[in-house]
């Protein structure tokens, strides 16, 4: 930050130094909030599409089982607003709209991927633990 100027109010935490403090509940930390935002299901569902090519609404609709509508369209304005979506509208009849990911969601694109490849190295670990717990919980006392 350079001299003189003031931490805005979404300022919550240094990130140089990484701790859980970082993820501050206040509704005012733009961590938390873009975190929030990010780790949605329906946004890591729209960012992996996204990321194999431009697409429009209704093949994208079609693409995420489950996701209404309502439910898509406020994702994508937020991501759009976040920086993460670039949606292009064609002045043709009817009106064509795409959306494609920017640089900066390709970017945390890769960052999803490197989590999907983590919990596919570790999901018999986790299937096991999970398996040890409900035993252990099942147990009499």
């Amino acid at each position: 930050m350079e001299d003189g100027t003031s931490e805005s109010l979404g300022y919550c935490a240094d990130t140089e130094d990484y701790t859980a403090r970082q993820w501050d509940t206040r509704e005012d930390c733009d961590v938390r909030q873009i975190l929030d935002r990010i780790a949605d299901k329906w946004s890591l569902l729209t960012i992996a599409l996204l990321a194999e090519r431009t697409m429009r609404f209704t093949e994208l609709r079609r693409e995420i089982d489950g996701v209404s509508q309502r439910m898509l369209t406020r994702t994508l304005r937020h991501l759009e607003r976040d920086g993460l979506v670039r949606r292009t509208v064609y002045p043709v009849v009817p009106p064509r709209v795409e959306y494609e990911l920017t640089p900066l969601g390709g970017s945390l694109h890769e960052t999803i991927q490197a989590l999907v490849a983590w919990t596919e190295d570790h999901q018999r670990e986790i299937a096991e633990a999970r398996t040890a717990y409900d035993a252990a919980a099942a147990a009499p006392v």
